[in-house]
């Protein structure tokens, strides 16, 4: 009987966690009828506990903070499913307190923090909390965890887990049509009921129900299934007709946007994480705008789609996506068109939201729209949200110069699974910083310094970085200042003004000799605004 946990009694559960959860996970499955009834709740979960357990298995005997830590960042990144998401932020709760230092506090009260603070955790991830959930169980648990030692607290906590796990059907009406108990609260129990047996040293003997029976609170784990009943359980199915689940690189105040516009795309929404890596679940009809939202705000990655019909990742391609661009010069409009792009408005002139709006009703299906500047992106996603109001699914890439447009083309695969070819999209974009060279109009104060009218400016990301009067001087300067940083390719884009084709030309022939790592690409752009622009990846 133990009276603190450590490192190997830590080991010791995930192995028997995981050997009892494989066990159980088939009834787990059959008895997933909430939040959608797609039967594979046991399975997410067990392969949520595989990664949590691969990830500390090849740390040597170290504490149990080093264990806990890897183990949470392990059930983070893979989490499968609501329920896998939810337990990922259930035992970051754990490890937190776990990690933290114990300052005096027993192994008792170690415990009951850790199992307040992922109960707490849990619930705060999950858009819209509903009882007789996974949740729920998290908090009786936590609620239930009293006594005087270490094997009483987790013994009560898995006896109260258990009750509370009897008492969903009461709480969801589609659990007690379908004649079972909530599986992903049953997934919980079972881990609760392995973490006392470690404690305690004993494993309690319970009989096992038969279909059909319900286990009492003080039953076991499992839930009993009726199979009758449980097609009625489809009616239980929110409006989303897909479950969109990416890894994303974000701040935490980002990602506080992001919970706010998933929740209007969809329903199941569980954003859990933490130091910039978070793991977004939502179940929705509109995969492009939740993939976009992600994009908005930070780096999505590892992108998984599964269509709730049949169940299969939607990792087959689906109708061709139409590709709406928006361009600045003739030379750009050309590449653009070329790649597969369709171009909205006239050139020569900005593009109106309402030109974007008519393009994107005339779009039998899905469609992208790559706007090359600031203001047109915004336009974009004006009339994107309109037509998304009519049922239409449109997702706008944020690139604001036509180098991320032409990045995002670059990559775009008219045949590959839509989902995974507009994150592909996205990344290239996002991954190319830009530049211009261009003349001032005015006398100015400019973040580099007053400019007068007639000098040379060069920008980067749209802030003035260089003021003065040799074009191909400041030109290299920006180029110099943007490689600064890395990149391994250089794309200069000309324009129509006098001397634009000779400007690119000096710094191509520049960084060539200097910069024998780099590749320089050489484009028509045609556009009127800006002598050149630069993008490097």
């Amino acid at each position: 009987m133990l009276d603190h946990l450590d490192a190997r009694a830590g080991r010791r559960w995930a192995v028997a966690a995981l050997g009892r959860l494989s066990d159980q996970r088939a009834d787990i499955d059959r008895s997933n009828v909430y939040p959608v009834a797609d039967g594979d709740t046991g399975t997410n979960l067990l392969l949520t506990l595989e990664a949590g357990a691969a990830a500390a298995e090849g740390l040597a005997q170290v504490d149990l903070a080093e264990v806990a830590t890897a183990f949470a960042r392990g059930t983070l990144l893979g989490a499968r499913g609501s329920s896998g998401v939810i337990l990922a932020q259930i035992v970051r709760g754990w490890a937190e307190v776990l990690t933290e230092p114990a300052g005096g506090r027993t192994g008792v009260q170690v415990v009951t923090a850790a199992l307040r603070r992922g109960a707490e955790g849990a619930v705060a991830a999950v858009a819209r909390p509903v009882e007789g959930t996974m949740l729920t169980v998290a908090r009786a648990a936590a609620d239930g965890a009293v006594g005087t030692t270490l094997a009483e607290v987790v013994t009560a906590a898995a006896a109260a887990g258990r009750a509370a796990l009897a008492r969903t059907p009461e709480q969801l009406e589609v659990l007690a049509a379908a004649g079972v108990v909530d599986a992903g609260g049953s997934g919980l129990v079972v881990l609760l009921d392995v973490l006392a047996e470690v404690v305690t040293g004993a494993r309690p003997v319970r009989r096992r129900p038969g279909p059909g029976r319900r286990p009492s609170s003080a039953g076991p784990a499992t839930p009993a299934v009726s199979r009758a009943p449980r097609a009625a359980a489809a009616d239980a199915e929110g409006p989303g007709a897909y479950e969109v689940m990416y890894l994303l690189d974000a701040t935490t105040e980002a990602v506080a946007a992001l919970r706010s516009r998933l929740d209007v795309l969809g329903d199941s929404l569980v954003v859990v994480g933490g130091d910039g890596l978070w793991n977004v679940h939502v179940h929705t009809d509109h995969v492009a705008a939740a993939i976009e939202a992600g994009i908005e705000v930070g780096r999505p990655h590892r992108l998984a789609v599964t269509r709730f019909s049949d169940g299969e990742p939607r990792g087959v391609p689906g109708p061709p996506v139409a590709l709406l661009a928006t361009a600045s010069g003739p030379g750009l409009a050309a590449v653009l068109t070329g790649g597969g792009a369709r171009l909205v408005g006239r050139l020569g002139r900005p593009v109106t939201a309402a030109e974007l709006l008519t393009a994107l009703r005339a779009v039998a299906g899905a469609a992208v729209v790559l706007p090359d500047a600031a203001p047109a992106l915004a336009l974009a996603q004006a009339a994107a949200a309109a037509a998304g109001a009519e049922g239409r699914e449109v997702a706008v890439l944020p690139t604001r110069s036509p180098v991320q447009a032409l990045a995002a083309l670059a990559v775009h695969e008219p045949l590959a699974a839509r989902a995974q070819d507009l994150v592909r999209m996205a990344s290239a974009a996002a991954a190319t910083r830009y530049g211009a060279v261009t003349t001032a109009d005015v006398d100015a104060l400019t973040s580099a310094g007053w400019c007068r009218a007639g000098q040379v400016l060069g920008l980067v990301e749209d802030d003035v970085v260089e003021v003065g009067d040799d074009a191909p001087e400041v030109a290299l300067s920006v180029a110099t200042r943007m490689l600064a940083a890395g990149g391994e390719l250089l794309t200069l884009v000309w324009g129509a003004a006098p001397g634009s084709r000779d400007l690119a030309d000096a710094v191509s022939v520049t960084v060539r000799r200097e910069r024998r790592d780099v590749e320089v690409s050489v484009v028509d752009g045609g556009q009127a605004a800006h002598a050149l622009l630069l993008g490097v990846e």
